[in-house]
């Protein structure tokens, strides 16, 4: 991304910080794995944002006159040899488009200086740990200068707010990051889809991790940085576990093979779910569950637009899907009643237990409210029908063109009394994502099939 969008993005913030503001924005720290080496690194998603700059052990310090100070590693010949090139301060104001740079080494004697003289200091709370105890050693600092004439900000703000409303709606640039991730992920499911059918026609025995390495495959393959999060790679009964992680689990003909897998891209995270026959055939049972969820993601595509509601896709997704388990027989109606009263008493969380979507961005579960900034006024409370907690309700977010959000159904099917037997065992999940427009939104997501025929043809090919 060119670094004059992070500039843009740094001179926004700057007018919610006032003009006596100041903001402070640290990256991630490094994170030791063993002994002797550290996890791959990853950058804090809100420094990223508001920099473009991906070196560990770096600060942003952005006032609300709309002057940037980096705070970075200093350019160490030596170190370089082992760590790879660092931009280095003498090179950060050009390369970022800032005002000024120094070595961090140098950060505790500069911040009481940057402090001085500002009404409030904004940084995210409850995101890095020990940094309100870094800034209230700056501020102290400050106050035992006050008989000399130093004014110490009377203010602690949280960045994350004004930050999380900015990340929320994306721009075009982010959108178009966002659809090359979608696409490379796309890559990866049909990889592994298509050599899990192959390998169980040879004969050969195929385990998640085989399944697991085609995904990691065509994420490098095309570019990505690494995936967005840990993949899910669930084989027969593992998918009814919503957080399984790709195992050794073997994986037989005649399994639903569920994954949840998407790579990151340049700082903006994809995040895809498939389930599909592992021989490449839907039994009667398998296809019957997976043509109520993709008819209940139909329901929620439909129902998310500008204007909607952030609920209105679950609403819409729970509806078909509470019909369908009727339907079926997964609900007796005999026992549960009518489709609103399985709704009303959420009869249906015994197979469906999560939200049907989530913000999706630079993070996974991406910042952003899930409730309208507009009308936080407004509440009633009711009493959850399965705890007999009483909850507060507030209206959910309004969804306006450029959010990206993910719809993402499914049906989770474990033995229990008066479950037909037929259905245990079955996990399914279709998660695509979204971004809103002003007419509906747009899928960037299905470059791998999500319709029975096509996925059979896929896995046939």
């Amino acid at each position: 991304m060119n670094p004059s969008h992070h500039a843009a993005r740094r001179a926004a913030l700057a007018q919610h910080l006032g003009p006596q503001g100041i903001a402070i924005v640290p990256t991630a720290p490094e994170q030791q794995r063993n002994r002797d080496s550290d996890f791959l690194y990853r950058h804090d998603s809100y420094f990223y944002y508001l920099s473009g700059f991906s070196e560990p052990r770096a600060w942003l310090v952005i006032t609300g006159d709309g002057k940037t100070t980096l705070f970075c590693q200093p350019k160490d010949l030596e170190r370089e040899i082992w760590d790879g090139v660092r931009l280095g301060p003498d090179a950060a104001p050009a390369a970022l488009h800032i005002d000024a740079a120094y070595p961090v080494t140098a950060l505790d004697a500069h911040m009481p200086g940057l402090l001085d003289g500002r009404d409030a200091v904004w940084f995210p709370f409850a995101t890095h740990k020990g940094l309100e105890t870094q800034v209230d050693g700056w501020l102290n600092t400050l106050r035992a200068r006050v008989r000399f004439g130093a004014l110490c900000p009377q203010q602690q703000r949280d960045l994350c707010g004004p930050l999380d409303e900015m990340r929320l709606t994306k721009d075009a640039a982010e959108q178009d990051t966002m659809r090359r991730a979608c696409a490379i992920s796309a890559e990866g499911h049909v990889r592994a889809m298509q050599t899990c059918a192959r390998m169980l026609r040879e004969g050969k025995e195929v385990r998640e991790y085989h399944l697991d390495a085609e995904l990691l495959h065509a994420f490098r393959a095309g570019g990505s940085q690494y995936p967005a999060y840990g993949s899910i790679v669930a084989a027969g009964a593992n998918a009814c576990v919503l957080h399984y992680r790709a195992d050794a689990g073997l994986v037989r003909s005649g399994d639903l093979v569920l994954i949840d897998a998407g790579c990151e891209l340049d700082g903006y995270a994809s995040d895809i779910t498939r389930t599909f026959p592992a021989n490449g055939k839907f039994t009667g049972p398998q296809r019957a569950l997976y043509e109520l969820v993709l008819a209940s993601q139909h329901a929620a595509v439909a129902a998310t637009r500008a204007g909607a509601r952030f609920t209105d896709p679950h609403e819409a997704t729970v509806k078909v899907l509470a019909q369908g388990m009727l339907d079926v027989g997964l609900l007796n109606k005999n026992t549960v009643g009518t489709l609103d009263d399985v709704i009303e008493k959420r009869a249906y969380f015994q197979f469906y237990m999560h939200r049907t979507g989530h913000w999706l961005g630079m993070d996974v579960h991406d910042c952003g409210a899930y409730t309208e900034p507009t009308e936080l006024g407004i509440r009633h409370e009711r009493k959850d029908a399965l705890t007999g907690e009483t909850l507060v309700n507030r209206p959910a977010r309004i969804l306006q063109p450029g959010m990206v959000l993910t719809i993402e159904p499914g049906i989770y099917v474990r033995p229990a009394p008066g479950v037909p037997e037929q259905f245990h065992h079955i996990g399914i999940r279709i998660e695509d994502d979204a971004i809103v427009t002003a007419t509906g939104c747009e899928l960037i997501s299905r470059g791998v099939p999500v319709e029975v025929g096509a996925i059979e043809a896929l896995m046939r090919g």
